[in-house]
């Protein structure tokens, strides 16, 4: 028989990302160089556009 090929997960280095907090249970991750209101503003937008539907 065919043997199944494991799948195997890579977690990103958190120490090369910066972390951005959206409120007191959420947190984000963004690159070190990346704006961290923009960061906030796409998630919160993303976020927001699941709920409407």
């Amino acid at each position: 028989m065919f043997e199944k090929k494991q799948n195997v997960f890579k977690s990103p280095d958190l120490s090369k990302l910066k972390e951005v907090v959206i409120d007191h249970r959420t947190k984000i991750y963004v690159a070190v160089d990346a704006d961290i209101e923009e960061a906030k503003n796409k998630y919160l937008f993303r976020i927001a556009s699941k709920r409407i539907k």
